[in-house]
């Protein structure tokens, strides 16, 4: 008969694992909530229009549809304690409790947590006051990066190049909160993710996003233009490096500080001849990362899943597809500040083929057509026997779909394509 099992979500994270998830033959139904029209339209897949962070809502109807497993994708239901309210009710969850979650809520704590376990970091200051923050930028060279404190859906960091940028910075984020102010790191940024369950450490494949939203690594910070796997930044050597000295770790400090963890934990890293800093953690998987990375994963995800959810020893390793898959974001007119939506997206009806995948991040319906619902729409995601392969296939399928004031990256893998 098989389980039924409920993702948390409803972006191209959420899509992505919710159609990894109903390709387990163990796995009867998956449930998301709210899901998406692309979660919609996935074989096995149904969506529940419930709020993801209301904790009575979840817990009910995780009760009422007998689940076998909820998997929390984003970091809003992780931070108000729906992992909390999940594992108090008895149901099998994967995603940390919201003590876990601080590591990604509070860049302050965040940053605490690794000066305390040793973690190579930028410098920093934390600051609740306008004149403490403005004497502190003058005293620091530039560039110089400016954080909200808290969540703020990847849009919270400014890399100012000058003093008046960053002031402007200042004024704003405190409107929001506390900020940290941080040195400026010079390399090529990776992503590496991680399961982490009390202490044990188990390494996704590599990844690197692409934070900018223009080509060449112009423009404004996004949450994620694009992304690829494997990427030649993290090769063995250097995975192993960040093993030893971030991963680790980390999972240690969290069991040494008595903080319960079983989820994934996902270090944003600036990889420089120096090695490896980490310039945040966040406790869900990345988006856009996971798309390329649940195309290539071939290890069952519910299996795996609920062996972390239960607490007992995962896997050595798991089962990656050799080719690289690459992801390009494409995101409504408007996008990162003041993205316009309603518009009906065309030419989705031209997605065919197992090499290539539209996952739906900010999408709704109207009279049957599907429309943009957000700044990221779709993400174009493709399967190739190299990096040039998959991109070519992506862009590819990228120039049928349109809406007015689209807009995307032409470069998504460039630095992979640099080094190799």
């Amino acid at each position: 008969m098989g389980v039924k099992v409920m993702v948390l979500g409803s972006g191209g994270r959420e899509h992505a694992i919710a159609w990894k998830m109903a390709q387990s033959v163990e796995v009867a139904e998956v449930y998301c909530v709210p899901g998406n029209p692309g979660t919609a339209e996935e074989i096995k897949v149904r969506n529940l229009a419930l709020k993801p962070t209301d904790a009575d809502q979840v817990v009910a109807a995780a009760h009422a549809l007998d689940i076998a497993l909820v998997v929390i994708g984003p970091e809003a239901p992780l931070v108000v304690g729906v992992g909390d309210a999940l594992r108090r009710a008895g149901i099998p969850v994967f995603g940390p409790n919201a003590a876990g979650a601080m590591l990604e809520e509070s860049k302050a704590y965040a940053k605490a947590f690794m000066e305390r376990h040793g973690i190579p970091t930028a410098s920093y200051g934390r600051f609740t006051d306008r004149g403490p923050a403005l004497d502190y930028l003058r005293d620091h060279p530039l560039p110089v990066v400016v954080k909200a404190d808290g969540l703020a859906a990847g849009k919270g960091v400014v890399v100012a190049l000058e003093h008046a940028e960053a002031e402007a910075a200042v004024h704003r984020f405190l409107q929001w909160g506390p900020i940290v102010i941080e040195e400026f790191l010079e390399g090529e940024e990776a992503s590496f993710i991680a399961i982490v369950v009390d202490g044990q450490v188990l390494p996704l494949a590599g990844s690197q996003d692409h934070k900018r939203l223009l080509d060449d690594d112009q423009g404004p910070n996004t949450g994620g233009m694009g992304a690829y796997s494997p990427t030649p930044i993290l090769d063995t050597a250097m995975s192993e490096r960040v093993l030893r000295e971030v991963m680790r770790p980390a999972a240690q400090g969290l069991v040494t500080d008595r903080t319960p963890y079983c989820g994934f934990l996902y270090a944003g890293l600036m990889i420089s001849t120096a090695g490896p800093k980490v310039l945040e953690f966040n406790c869900r998987l990345g988006d856009p990362e996971t798309q390329p990375l649940m195309m290539r994963l071939r290890s069952d995800l519910y299996t795996l899943l609920l062996t972390a959810a239960r607490g007992d020893l995962l896997p050595k390793a798991l089962d990656w597809d050799s080719r690289t898959a690459l992801c390009v974001v494409l995101a409504a007119a408007g996008y990162p500040e003041y993205p316009l939506t309603g518009d009906p997206i065309l030419g989705l009806d031209t997605m065919h083929g197992n090499a290539v995948k539209v996952f739906h991040a900010g999408t709704a319906t109207r009279d049957d057509t599907v429309i943009t619902a957000g700044g990221r729409v779709l993400g174009v995601t493709a399967l190739g026997d190299s990096l040039t392969i998959a991109q070519q296939r992506a862009y590819a399928a990228v120039a049928n779909l349109h809406w007015p004031g689209l807009q995307y990256r032409q470069d998504i893998g460039h630095h992979g394509l640099r080094r190799s």
